[in-house]
């Protein structure tokens, strides 16, 4: 089993939970974040500065069993990019053991 962290645009947010879904990756967490990323020039628009570093992200965190681990990726990496600076950043690692609370499943029977 892997976890996959992403940081993606709160504006792509919709389009890849979609994508997500037409894949069966039915649950996942989310939340609301602000980061510094590595861009140092900010953007002007009518006539207002801005710093693309805080521009609203969302966190997802996924985890899925390893046959759906590529699909995953290539979902999040197609229905995130915009091709501009601060599109954000995908994390992978390994997951040990899952365990379903109610039904006290564990291991891959336990995300489904």
């Amino acid at each position: 089993m892997k976890k996959i962290e992403a940081i993606i645009r709160k504006s792509k947010f919709d389009e890849v939970k979609e994508a997500l879904h037409q894949i069966e990756v039915n649950f996942f967490s989310y939340w609301d974040v602000t980061g510094v990323g590595n861009e140092k020039q900010g953007h002007v628009y009518r006539g207002v500065s801005y710093s693309t570093s805080d521009i609203q992200r969302r966190f997802l965190s996924i985890v899925v069993s390893d046959p759906f681990l590529d699909r995953t990726i290539d979902v999040l990496l197609r229905t995130a990019c915009t091709g501009m600076v601060g599109d954000g950043k995908i994390f992978v690692s390994d997951i040990e053991e899952t365990y379903r609370i109610r039904t006290k499943e564990k291991g891959s029977d336990a995300l489904k």
